[in-house]
């Protein structure tokens, strides 16, 4: 009866957190460049009460064994790259990468990271940076008298100048 209760406690936790990752995928859903998770699961060791080949009286084998499963545990929560659904937005510094790839930026410790969200803005100093203010590796530069920009389909950056 103890077993069958942890094993059900086992379900239960694992459930949970399928539905922690779901809400949290759903709390994200138009957050720009955010990809959803996935957990995964793998069952628990099984308890072995008879072995297969166990004799049962003389010169009779049991073809098959006893196992009984102890529940089951997360082993991973996994992002899904799929492209997500494209939005036009005016944003003359909104890019969005169709297929496989992530923007360059630098983080304040001088480290390199990784993004796909495309919603880039100017900072003080006219480069291009993230809504949290890192800049895209390599750094690009938009001047203050331009008129307008473009990102062309295959990544440069055009300014027309007033």
């Amino acid at each position: 009866m103890i077993r069958a209760l942890n094993t059900a406690a086992t379900g239960m936790e694992a459930q949970q957190l399928r539905l922690d990752v779901i809400a949290n995928n759903l709390a994200n859903a138009s957050t720009n460049g955010y990809k959803k998770s996935r957990a995964d699961f793998q069952d628990q060791l099984y308890q072995t009460i008879r072995a297969p080949g166990t004799s049962a009286a003389t010169g009779v084998e049991l073809p098959v064994g006893i196992q009984i499963g102890q529940g089951v545990r997360p082993v991973a929560t996994q992002r899904i790259f799929t492209v997500g659904e494209l939005k036009q937005t005016n944003n003359q510094l909104d890019v969005a990468i169709e297929g496989g790839g992530f923007f360059q930026i630098r983080q304040p410790n001088g480290e390199p990271a990784f993004t796909r969200a495309g919603s880039f803005k100017l900072n003080s100093e006219g480069q291009m940076v993230t809504s949290n203010g890192f800049q895209l590796e390599p750094s690009i530069n938009i001047p203050q008298e331009a008129v307008s920009v473009t990102i062309g389909t295959d990544g440069v950056v055009s300014v027309v100048q007033s």
